[in-house]
């Protein structure tokens, strides 16, 4: 203990310009958007990489190649099942494009932390596979999260499991929508709140994603209800939903690129503005 005291004193000056020179540029990065930006897209490029090679690892012991068949299948079955609105006729495709509405990228969670308020997933596709900020996350069960941030190889999607997240969700059986939300607590559930006390819902009732949001396609499933509160202030309900995902162990995920996504946000703003 003696000798740490002995190197502190020794090199107080050296320690004291380091922790100046680390908050002189903490203070840097917070105060200018370019600089902040650029350290995030330089952090998920190193972090990325790092997960990746852990990742792989743990792969090399499992069934890698059918684990990527089985992914690129149901990648392409999601894609029929986006675009088909009665389930007994062939996709459409816009033929104005020549492309359909809804593509997927199929990827790979390679971190995934669940433990903290503001939680975070990486996956090993990025900017150059066609991912941007605010494209929809989901899996076989059902909706992951959003698109955050990207490099060239690697992108981070704020979980479902964020007390920030924010998601447009309705009831299934009479499409009453509110926001679907997370309170900080089970890794288990997630809640909708704003549901108007008009709705009729009733424990075990599907919640699925609504038609108002531009990131998932409508009909995701996320869950069912478990649990419904009434707020004698607001006038409305707050659900506790029950998660068809286990969001502590994911393993390859579709992100959802929605083409109509940038066209349909264009004309609301421009509708925000004359107003």
């Amino acid at each position: 203990m003696q000798q740490i005291f002995n190197f502190i004193l020794k090199n107080s000056n050296r320690l004291l310009f380091l922790l100046l020179l680390i908050l002189s540029f903490s203070l840097t990065i917070q105060s200018h958007s370019y600089h902040k930006s650029k350290i995030i897209s330089s952090a998920n490029f190193f972090t990325g990489g790092i997960y990746e090679k852990i990742n792989s690892v743990d792969e090399y012991f499992g069934l890698r190649k059918q684990n990527e068949e089985l992914a690129q299948e149901n990648a392409r079955l999601k894609s029929i099942l986006f675009n088909l609105k009665d389930t007994t006729k062939l996709p459409e495709i816009d033929t104005i494009k020549g492309v359909r509405k809804t593509d997927i990228i199929v990827s790979k969670v390679i971190h995934n932390s669940y433990s903290i308020q503001e939680n975070f997933i990486t996956i090993n596709n990025g900017s150059a596979s066609g991912i941007k900020p605010n494209m929809g996350v989901i899996n076989s069960a059902g909706i992951v999260g959003i698109v955050d941030n990207t490099s060239k190889n690697f992108a981070t999607v704020i979980s479902i499991l964020n007390v920030n997240s924010k998601i447009n969700a309705k009831i299934k059986k009479s499409n009453h929508f509110g926001s679907l939300v997370w309170n900080g607590k089970s890794t288990g559930f997630v809640q909708l709140i704003d549901v108007p006390r008009l709705a009729s819902v009733r424990k075990g009732d599907t919640i699925v994603t609504g038609e108002q949001s531009t990131i998932f396609p409508e009909n995701i499933g996320i869950g069912t209800i478990e649990r419904v509160y009434t707020d004698n202030e607001t006038n409305y309900y707050t659900l506790d939903i029950k998660l068809f995902n286990d969001m502590t162990n994911l393993g390859h995920v579709y992100v959802i690129k929605n083409k109509d996504a940038e066209e349909i946000t264009n004309l609301e703003n421009k509708n925000k503005k004359d107003e």
